[in-house]
């Protein structure tokens, strides 16, 4: 025996253990550098943009054309995983980030040129959730159920914790140190790192080939990735479920930092600090629900700690610094009370594999949609409502939005299946 097949051997039963695929662990840690390296903008694109001379609706814009671009990725990251492997839609979501991130910065950036922001910001969309979400089917593909939620939370850990937990506290380190622009260019060398580590690390050899044994055309397996959702309604129900999850997350990234900082009168690394806190919080937090969610149930999980959860801490988010100030404790306490809420809906992915399982990269693709939304709806929701309702009002509709996930998760029960009652 090889030293490396002992050494895998070795690693297998810690990796199942703590919730994970053995030969999936190097692809976590690949994905964490890639989110660190995805999320350094996170916490300051934003005001950097408006800094440039460009007003709050048109930075809205921006975050819009690439949530839509992301959401299209999203839906294709489980089809295209079907049509061609797991493996190969990350290669695809690595190189589309990494070409197009270079005019976004060297250009758009550089220049203040807006249309050049607003085009390669937007066709940027299409790689992050290719290589991520890519990742998330190989991981529902070959987790077994008995932890299967748990090792989604591994994949959310990994991906809030770069994304924006680690990207911002990158982030407040370094912006003060060399500025705003070259703390981006940094963003590049991390990405890049991360998608080689995962893509050359994790051996796993169902990943590497179409997930479909079937001998339907590619048009036909695109087609299945929506038409699942009449075969099995309740995909679709999950697909609503997935969408308003992280729709505040991304809405809030458009306007909490101008809000923290010129309006409450925290300082920029005061803000991403309180950034990096809240998703920290999550990050620890999506292993313990995901852990939580198989032994009570993964419904239960989502509907009163997700949904619940969130409609209240979405709330405090605003009324908390609104009420005290720049009260920088207070601060954390709302931001990580947000964060251990979201966390709440790490077992969406596992509801979705289960409830088609015959079909996981057609149902993953409407999780993934629904997921990919969210980086539009939620800008979009900023955009329209900021003018006319203020913050408050912004947060409100979040959090009505919330509510109705409490009610559609509520509904996602299959008889026979333990973990979804």
């Amino acid at each position: 025996m090889t030293f490396n097949a002992m050494s895998n051997r070795a690693r297998g039963p810690l990796a199942e253990k703590l919730g994970m695929h053995p030969e999936m662990v190097l692809g976590y840690l690949g994905l964490l550098l890639f989110m660190i390296g995805d999320g350094v903008e996170a916490g300051f694109l934003s005001p950097m943009l408006v800094d440039l001379h460009f007003t709050q609706s048109q930075v809205a814009i921006v975050f819009t054309g690439y949530g839509i671009t992301a959401a299209a990725a999203s839906w294709l990251s489980g089809a295209l995983s079907d049509i061609f492997g797991p493996k190969k839609v990350m290669w695809a979501g690595l190189l589309i980030w990494v070409v197009f991130e270079i005019p976004f910065l060297a250009v758009g950036v550089a220049h203040a040129n807006y249309p050049v922001i607003v085009a390669s910001y937007a066709l940027r969309g299409f790689g992050y959730p290719l290589f991520a979400y890519g990742f998330l089917v190989w991981i529902t593909v070959v987790t077994p159920e008995k932890y299967l939620a748990t090792a989604v939370g591994w994949f959310w850990s990994a991906r809030t914790g770069g994304l924006p937990t680690l990207g911002a506290l990158f982030a407040s380190y370094f912006v003060p140190v060399v500025g705003a622009y070259k703390t981006l260019w940094t963003s590049v060398l991390l990405v890049v790192a991360g998608g080689l580590l995962a893509l050359f690390g994790v051996k796993e050899q169902h990943g590497m080939r179409p997930l479909s044994r079937s001998d339907e055309n590619p048009l036909a397996l695109l087609i299945r990735s929506v038409s699942i959702i009449w075969k099995h309604p309740k995909v679709g129900l999950g697909g609503i479920v997935a969408t308003i999850t992280t729709t505040s997350e991304f809405g809030f990234l458009v306007f909490l930092p101008i809000f923290f900082i010129h309006r409450v009168g925290f300082s920029l690394q005061q803000w991403l600090q309180i950034l990096s806190v809240m998703f920290a919080t999550n990050v620890v937090a999506n292993l313990f629900w995901g852990w939580v969610g198989d032994h009570i149930g993964w419904r239960r999980t989502i509907t009163f700690v997700g949904a619940c959860g969130c409609a209240v801490t979405t709330l405090g988010l605003y009324y908390v610094p609104h009420i005290f100030g720049a009260n920088y404790a207070l601060a954390i306490a709302a931001g990580m009370a947000y964060g251990a809420s979201l966390a709440g809906f790490v077992p969406i992915a596992a509801i979705m594999a289960s409830l088609a399982p015959e079909s996981r990269g057609a149902a993953m693709s409407i999780m993934n949609l629904g997921s990919g939304m969210s980086t539009w709806i939620g800008p979009a929701i900023a955009g329209l409502f900021l003018p006319w309702l203020g913050v408050s009002g912004v947060m409100w509709i979040f959090a009505f939005l919330y509510v109705g996930a409490a009610v559609v998760s509520f509904t996602l029960r299959v008889p026979g299946v333990w973990p979804l009652r």
